[in-house]
């Protein structure tokens, strides 16, 4: 066990063991609820994720976060076979039995909403609330909803987007630029992009990304395309919270397909918000959270 300190705040770090490698794991107060953290991307560090929610070890939550696999200080071997969401929720479950975690109140956000979404259905006992910020469990659906939220670039725009993923040329500065502006308008609206949000995008290993998204969000064409559990969701009887901005990429039509699949499910969409409110809409995004974590502090499983 060695100590981090990230923004000032100071990180127990230890290396735990999983399929494929180690992962780096934080954790940082000391209360006896733990809230467990999983990160975004597919392929982003924590940083993001930890720096912006350490903040509730000061309401008495243990805040644990840790890199997947092939992220940031986690070991990343050169192996696509490694990058599957049955792997990765495996690893969430290695993580939680290594730190002796109990059960815990499980956030995930973006690819970790659906990450959280499919342990909740694998290993229900290990729950004591569940939050899905920024997640859907229906990709399909998804799909169409990126595509309408990029036809607003206008018809000209998207055909030069279509055109250079169909040549694979990425990387071209118009396809660039169009990014730019639907990363701005839909995954964080602020001016300047906060440090640990840059640090984990860029820190991002593209292998994994590509392996279960694709190039983008807005292209996708990995593994998780055909995902769907909403069929399966009202199997999940921990309390739970769908978070969502409305101006989110993982729009507020898919995250209300997750809270009416859900029984008895809360959701709360902040209005100037897109796929960060913790940095967007911080003085209203934790106050929420935390009202919801301290209402199922040793909350029992619904009958």
């Amino acid at each position: 066990m060695t100590r981090t300190i990230f923004d000032g705040v100071s990180f127990e770090t230890i290396r735990v063991p999983v399929t494929g490698g180690e992962v780096a794991t934080y954790s940082v107060g000391s209360g006896d609820e733990t809230l467990l953290l999983l990160h975004g991307g597919p392929g982003l560090s924590c940083d993001y994720l930890r720096d912006s929610h350490a903040y509730l070890a000061d309401r008495g939550y243990r805040v644990v976060a840790y890199d997947q696999l092939g992220c940031g200080a986690s070991d990343r071997p050169d192996d696509p076979g490694l990058w599957t969401l049955e792997r990765y929720v495996a690893e969430v479950e290695q993580v939680r039995l290594a730190l002796g975690l109990g059960r815990v109140h499980l956030l995930g956000q973006s690819w970790g909403a659906f990450l959280s979404i499919e342990y909740a259905l694998t290993y229900p006992d290990a729950l004591k609330s569940l939050v899905v910020e920024g997640g859907a469990a229906d990709m399909p659906h998804l799909t169409t909803e990126l595509e309408r939220l990029r036809s607003a670039l206008g018809a000209e725009t998207v055909a030069m987007m279509h055109r250079h993923e169909a040549e694979g040329t990425y990387d071209h500065p118009e396809y660039r630029g169009a990014m730019d502006v639907l990363n701005w308008r839909h995954v964080c609206r602020l001016p300047e992009w906060p440090p640990a949000l840059m640090r984990s995008i860029s820190n991002i290993n593209g292998q994994v990304a590509m392996t279960i998204v694709g190039p983008n969000d807005y292209c996708f064409t990995g593994s998780l395309r055909d995902w769907n559990r909403l069929a399966d969701l009202h199997r999940i009887k921990v309390p739970t919270l769908v978070l969502c901005g409305r101006h989110d990429e993982v729009t507020p039509a898919s995250a209300k397909l997750v809270h009416d699949a859900v029984p008895g499910s809360e959701m709360v969409i902040f209005p100037n918000s897109s796929h960060s409110p913790f940095f967007e809409e911080a003085d209203a995004y934790f106050p929420v959270l935390g009202a919801f974590l301290d209402a199922q502090s040793g909350a029992k499983v619904r009958p």
